[in-house]
């Protein structure tokens, strides 16, 4: 599964799944194992907000942590995003 970055972010990795490039950019949120039960998933505005779909098992301050880091850095992840996937940003 590709990773937005090679290192945990707040104690979660961020990632997308392959088949889930159909979908406007978004992020998972899950631990070691990379596996959807129990992520979060974040779909991503043009503006680098993001609205919460699954909160799988985080905490509301991971969840608060994850955005504001999601905010910071979407454009670049954007970029990993696209290499990928043409659907482009949530509702755009």
């Amino acid at each position: 599964m590709p990773k937005y970055y090679p290192y945990k972010i707040y104690g979660y990795f961020l990632y997308y799944t392959e088949h889930c490039i159909i979908e406007a950019m978004h992020v998972h949120a899950s631990d070691s194992k990379l596996t959807e039960p129990g992520s979060a998933k974040f779909f991503v505005k043009a503006d680098g907000s993001t609205v919460v779909q699954n909160r799988g098992i985080l905490k509301d301050h991971e969840i608060t942590k994850i955005q504001k880091f999601i905010k910071s850095h979407y454009l670049e992840m954007y970029q990993l995003w696209t290499e990928d996937s043409k659907m482009g940003f949530y509702n755009n």
